[in-house]
C-alpha cells in the first residue's frame, strides 16, 4: 500500500555497526553542539525507503538524474550505496546514476574533521556540486558523545558556509552489539539531531537492521545474515558487496533513490 514516507527523523532505536575499519581514524578531541540554522531537507532514507522505492515514478527518476551533482566520499563501507545503484542500472539501464565525484576516504574516528577543508576545496572549485556527503568506516563504534558532536557541528557549519548544497548525514552501520552497545547510543545520538535541526539523514544502520517484511534484528552485523536468509527462497542479484550481502547493497541503492526522488519533490505516494 502506497504511503508517505516523508517524517522526522525519531530517536529510533535498532543499530549497531561492524568494526572493519580499513584506513579509519581515531583523533580524538572534545565539542559541544553548537545549534545550526533549520533546513528543509527533512527526510530519512531507511528501510522503509528502500520498500517504497517501487513508487518513485518515472519521470521523478529523471529529474532526479539531471538535477543532483554529487560529492561522495567514502571507503569500502560507503562503497555499498554506489554497488547497490549500479545493480539497479544493471536492472534498469534508464536508471542512468547522477553525477558523482567520489573521494577516496572517510569520517574517520573520534574527533577527526579532515574530510571538512576537502569538501570546501571541492565545493570551492565546483560551484555546480548541489549534493555532498561522507559515509563512516567504523568510526560509530568506538566514538565518543563528544567525538560524535564535532562531527555533526563540522557538517552544520559546512552547511552554514554553502546554503546552496544538500549535505546528507549518516549513521555508521552495524557491528553485533546491540541495543546495549556504544553503537546503538551514538547512531541513536546522530538520529536525534538530525530530527531536532532538521536535516536530511541517509540511516546507514537501520537499512541493515530490518528485512522488507519488516522484522528486526537489532544483533545483526552489516554482514546482513538476515539478507543470506531472505535470498535464499528468492531471486536477488549477485555481486560484489564490500563486507556485506549483495542485498545490502541493492537495498542501499534504492533508499537513495527514494532520498534523491523526496528531494525532487516527490509526494512519496
Amino acid at each position: 500500500m502506497a504511503r508517505s514516507l516523508f517524517r522526522w527523523l525519531g530517536v529510533v532505536g535498532l543499530t549497531a555497526a561492524l568494526w572493519a575499519a580499513f584506513g579509519c581514524g581515531d583523533d580524538k578531541s572534545t565539542s559541544s553542539i553548537t545549534p545550526p540554522a533549520a533546513h528543509d531537507s527533512t527526510y530519512t532514507a531507511d528501510h522503509l525507503s528502500a520498500n517504497d522505492f517501487a513508487l518513485v515514478p518515472d519521470s521523478t527518476f529523471t529529474l532526479a538524474q539531471s538535477s543532483f551533482r554529487i560529492f561522495y566520499g567514502h571507503t569500502s563501507h560507503g562503497s555499498q550505496i554506489m554497488t547497490g545503484l549500479n545493480l539497479l542500472h544493471d536492472e534498469n539501464p534508464t536508471l542512468q546514476l547522477p553525477t558523482f565525484h567520489e573521494v577516496s576516504d572517510d569520517l574517520g574516528g573520534t574527533g577527526d574533521t579532515s574530510w571538512a577543508p576537502i569538501t570546501r576545496a571541492w565545493l570551492d572549485a565546483h560551484p555546480e556540486y548541489n549534493m555532498a556527503m561522507w559515509s563512516w568506516c567504523g568510526g560509530v563504534s568506538g566514538n565518543t558523545v563528544e567525538g560524535i558532536n564535532i562531527y555533526l557541528n563540522a557538517l552544520a557549519g559546512l552547511e552554514a558556509d554553502y546554503p546552496n548544497v544538500t549535505f546528507v548525514y549518516m549513521t555508521g552501520h552495524l557491528d553485533g552489539t546491540g541495543v546495549d552497545g556504544n553503537l546503538y547510543a551514538r547512531n541513536n545520538q546522530i538520529r536525534a539531531f538530525c530530527a531536532a535541526n532538521g536535516k536530511l539523514l541517509f540511516d546507514f544502520a537501520d537499512i541493515e537492521s530490518y528485512d522488507p517484511a519488516g522484522v528486526y534484528y537489532p544483533d545483526e552485523t552489516d554482514a546482513c545474515g538476515w539478507c543470506s536468509d531472505w535470498c535464499s527462497t528468492r531471486d536477488c542479484d549477485e555481486c560484489s558487496c564490500a563486507h556485506s550481502h549483495c542485498y545490502n547493497c541493492y537495498r542501499k541503492g534504492r533508499a537513495f533513490w527514494w532520498m534523491l526522488a523526496r528531494l525532487s519533490d516527490w509526494d512519496g505516494e
